[in-house]
C-alpha cells in the first residue's frame, strides 16, 4: 500500500531513500550490478577510511510516554528522556558515537540523524536502512560524526516526530575559527499533540479533508499566507509554538553578560511553520546554513523552513534582549530570552513583524572552506516534487514513495565511474534537483527541504 505523508514527512524520508539507492549499480542494461545495500560489507569498508579521533561519545535514549504542561494544558505525548526536548548530543568531528536507544512506547520507533553524511547502515529510516525497532527493544546505533555543524535527530516514523521525539546533535570543530563566548541551542516548534486531538488524527482530517477544526485551535488554515514563501505559508492552524520546549508566555531564557557574544545554534523542528527569526533593532550576524560555514551577512531576520538549520552571532547589548521567532504568514511564534547578569522583566509582545533585511539559508553562499574541488559532473537527474495539498498526495516525478517496495522507481548510479560517474560537487537542491554523491562517503544526501 501506497503510504499518504505531510510535506514534511515526506520530505524527512526523500533524503535516505535517494542516499541509499544512489550508490546502488544500475539494474538493467550492460552494466548491470547488485544494488550496495545498507547491510553489505562495502560500507563497513567505507566507514573504515573516514578520518577518527580515536574517541566515543556515548548516549543513552529512551523513547516513551510523558506527561507535560504547554502553555497551560496538560498534554499526554511522547519524549526522550521524559523531556520535551530529547538531550542535546556533542561531540567533535571525527568522533565515534554511540547511541543506545531503548524503545518504551507501544509501537515501532527509531531514530534518524539529520543532515549527517554518515554511514548508511546508521541513517534510521524503516524499511529502508534498517528495520524498525520494536516495543520494548533496544537499538545501538554507532557512526563517525564526519563533519562539524548544527544537526538534530528525531523518529523516522509516520508522525512521530510531530511529538517530542527530537533532540539537537551538536558535531563541534577541533578547529573552530569562530570566536564567541557563549552558546545558546534553540529548538523551534509547531506543536499540536494534545490540543486536543493527535498529530495522527490532525494528518487524517487533513488529507482526506474529512474535518476542517480539531477544536481548540488546530485544524486547516485557510487562507495563510507569505508574500516571501511566495504565497502558501502552510496548511494547519498551530495552537502553541515553542522555543526549547516553552511557550512565549513563560519563555526559555539564557543567561549571559552584557558585551558577550553569543552563538545561535537554530533548529527549526516544525511539521508545517517556517519561522522568521530576529531581535528588535539589532542585527544578526549569520555564519552557518544547514551545518556549513557561509560567507557570513548581517541580516535583520533570517527565515528557516521545517527541518533546516541556522547558525548566527549576536553581542548583548541590553540587560534583556529578545530572540522572536515568529510564524511566518500565520501570525503567532514563540520567544527566547538573553538576560544579562539575571535580568528578567517578563516575556515582551511578540511584534508583529521583523521587518529589514531578510534572507534564508537557500540564499546564503557557501564559505570558500567548505568547497570541495571544483570538476564537471558526470550526470544530471531532475527531480520534480509533484503532488497536491489537496489529497496530500506529494511525490517525486509523479510517483508516490511505496514503503511497501522502497526501491522501486529509484535513481540508480554507479560507483567509481563506472558507469554514470559520481561526482564530488557539493550541492544544494531545488526544483529540479541535481543530486550527487561522493565516493568516499558511501552516502548521498538529497536536502530535507519544503518546496
Amino acid at each position: 500500500m501506497t503510504s499518504t505523508f505531510t510535506r514534511r514527512t515526506f520530505l524527512g524520508g526523500l533524503g535516505v531513500v535517494a542516499a541509499t539507492t544512489a550508490l546502488a549499480g544500475c539494474a538493467t542494461g550492460p552494466f548491470a550490478a547488485t544494488k550496495i545495500m545498507p547491510t553489505d560489507a562495502l560500507i563497513a569498508q567505507y566507514e573504515a577510511k573516514r578520518a577518527t579521533s580515536g574517541r566515543t561519545v556515548a548516549q543513552a535514549l529512551t523513547a516513551e510516554k510523558f506527561s507535560t504542561k504547554i502553555a497551560g494544558t496538560t498534554v499526554q505525548t511522547w519524549a526522550y528522556n521524559g523531556a520535551l526536548t530529547g538531550p542535546t548530543i556533542r561531540a567533535q568531528a571525527g568522533d565515534l558515537l554511540s547511541v543506545q536507544l531503548k524503545n518504551s512506547l507501544s509501537e515501532a520507533t527509531n531514530i534518524h540523524w539529520h543532515g549527517l553524511a554518515l554511514r548508511n547502515n546508521a541513517d534510521g529510516v524503516p524499511d529502508v536502512t534498517q528495520q524498525a525497532v520494536a516495543a520494548g527493544a533496544n537499538y545501538g546505533y554507532s557512526f563517525l560524526a564526519p563533519d562539524p555543524g548544527t544537526y538534530w535527530y528525531h523518529s523516522h516514523v509516520e508522525m512521530q516526530r510531530e511529538r517530542a521525539l527530537y533532540g539537537a546533535l551538536i558535531v563541534e570543530d577541533p578547529k573552530e575559527p569562530l570566536s564567541y563566548d557563549r552558546e545558546w541551542v534553540v529548538i523551534l516548534d509547531d506543536w499540536v499533540d494534545g490540543m486536543p486531538g493527535t498529530p495522527d488524527e490532525l494528518l487524517s482530517s487533513i488529507s482526506g479533508m474529512s474535518g476542517m477544526n480539531m477544536g481548540d485551535g488546530s485544524g486547516m488554515l485557510m487562507g495563510s499566507s507569505s508574500e516571501y514563501l511566495g504565497g502558501d505559508a502552510g496548511d494547519v492552524k498551530i495552537p502553541v509554538h515553542l522555543f526549547n520546549g516553552k511557550s512565549a508566555d513563560a519563555p526559555d531564557q539564557f543567561e549571559a553578560k552584557r558585551g558577550d557574544r553569543i552563538r545561535l545554534r537554530i533548529i527549526n523542528a516544525a511539521g508545517d511553520t517556517a519561522y522568521r527569526i530576529g531581535l528588535q533593532g539589532q542585527q544578526i550576524t549569520l555564519t552557518h546554513a544547514d551545518g556549513f560555514a557561509v560567507q557570513q551577512v548581517d541580516v535583520d531576520a533570517v527565515v528557516v523552513g521545517m527541518g533546516e538549520r541556522i547558525d548566527a552571532l549576536i553581542t548583548v547589548t541590553q540587560d534583556q534582549t529578545a530572540l522572536f521567532a515568529l510564524a511566518e504568514g500565520k501570525g503567532g511564534g514563540a520567544l527566547g530570552i538573553i538576560s544579562a547578569d539575571g535580568t528578567f522583566d517578563g516575556p515582551p509582545p511578540l511584534p508583529a513583524k521583523l521587518e529589514g533585511t531578510v534572507t534564508d539559508g537557500g540564499k546564503l553562499r557557501a564559505h570558500e572552506s567548505v568547497l570541495l574541488p571544483a570538476r564537471a559532473v558526470d550526470r544530471v537527474i531532475d527531480m520534480q516534487l509533484t503532488g497536491g495539498m489537496m489529497m496530500y498526495d506529494w511525490g517525486i516525478n509523479g510517483r508516490q514513495f511505496d514503503a511497501t517496495a522502497p526501491f522501486d522507481g529509484a535513481f540508480d548510479i554507479r560507483l567509481n565511474n563506472e558507469f554514470a560517474s559520481t561526482s564530488t560537487t557539493r550541492r544544494s537542491c531545488g526544483t529540479p534537483c541535481t543530486f550527487t554523491a561522493t565516493p568516499s562517503n558511501l552516502t548521498t544526501t538529497v536536502p530535507e527541504k519544503t518546496p
